[in-house]
C-alpha cells in the first residue's frame, strides 16, 4: 500500500473536518465545497488524518509539501551520528611500546565520539591469572578517563577479558568539532589573512614637506 496521502478527487467521502492554509480550523464541510475551496486558493486538498470521523484534510501546496519534507528529511540523514564500537586487543604482558601505541588508538576512538571494547588475551599459563588483565584494564580507564568512561567493567568471556569505554563527547560533537578544524586547517592552507593583515588597509604616508623657496 502506499504511503502517500490522499488528495483531491482521489479523496471518497461525503464530508471533511477541514483546515485552512494557515492551520485555522474551517470545521466539518461536504468534500464538494472543500474541493471548491482549494480551487479558490489555488491550493491541494489533503487528506492529513483518514482514520478520523469524519477525516480531517488541510488546504496545502502539496508539491512544495512533499519538497520541503524531503529536505529535511535529507538534512537529518546528513547530520544523523551512528555510534561505532571499535575493537582494541591487548595481552597481559604487553610491553611499554606497544601499550602507549595501543592507547593511543584509544585516545583516537573516544575522541572521535565512537566506543572502544577493550579485549585482554589469555594463553596458556596466563589464563591462571586474570588479575593481571584486570590491573591493565584499569590502568588503561585511568589513563584516557578525560576522554571516556567505563561503560562495561572488565568481564571473563572464555580466554579472553573484555571491557567497553564509551566515550564522554557524543559523535555529533566530535563530528562538528572535526569539520571545523577540518575548515581551520583549509584555510590556513590557502593562506586567509589576519584582520590586521587585510589588503585592504591603508598604509599612512608621511607627510610632503614644503619646498624651499
Amino acid at each position: 500500500m502506499s504511503a502517500e496521502p490522499r488528495i483531491n478527487d482521489r479523496i471518497r467521502v461525503p464530508e471533511v473536518r477541514l483546515v485552512g492554509p494557515s492551520g485555522e480550523q474551517v470545521g466539518i464541510v461536504p468534500l464538494a465545497k472543500a474541493l471548491e475551496l482549494a480551487q479558490e486558493y489555488d491550493l491541494d486538498l489533503v487528506e492529513v488524518a483518514a482514520t478520523a470521523r469524519p477525516p480531517v484534510c488541510k488546504l496545502m501546496d502539496y508539491g512544495k509539501f512533499k519538497y520541503e519534507s524531503a529536505m529535511k528529511a535529507r538534512e537529518a540523514r546528513k547530520n544523523q551520528a551512528h555510534t561505532v564500537i571499535k575493537e582494541m586487543k591487548l595481552r597481559p604482558k604487553i610491553d611499554p611500546h606497544d601499550y602507549d601505541t595501543k592507547k593511543g588508538h584509544v585516545v583516537r576512538f573516544l575522541k572521535q565520539g565512537d566506543k572502544v571494547k577493550i579485549t585482554i588475551m589469555f594463553r596458556g599459563r596466563e589464563q591462571s591469572r586474570p588479575e593481571l588483565g584486570y590491573r591493565l584494564l584499569q590502568r588503561l580507564a585511568e589513563d584516557v578517563q578525560e576522554l571516556g568512561f567505563v561503560e562495561s567493567n572488565p568481564k571473563q568471556d572464555g580466554r579472553n577479558m573484555i571491557m567497553v569505554l564509551g566515550p564522554h563527547k557524543k559523535k555529533t560533537e566530535a563530528m562538528a568539532e572535526a569539520r571545523e578544524a577540518q575548515a581551520a586547517r583549509k584555510a590556513e592552507r590557502q593562506g586567509v589573512p589576519h584582520l590586521d593583515q587585510s589588503p585592504d588597509a591603508s598604509v599612512e604616508e608621511p607627510a610632503e614637506e614644503p619646498a624651499e623657496a
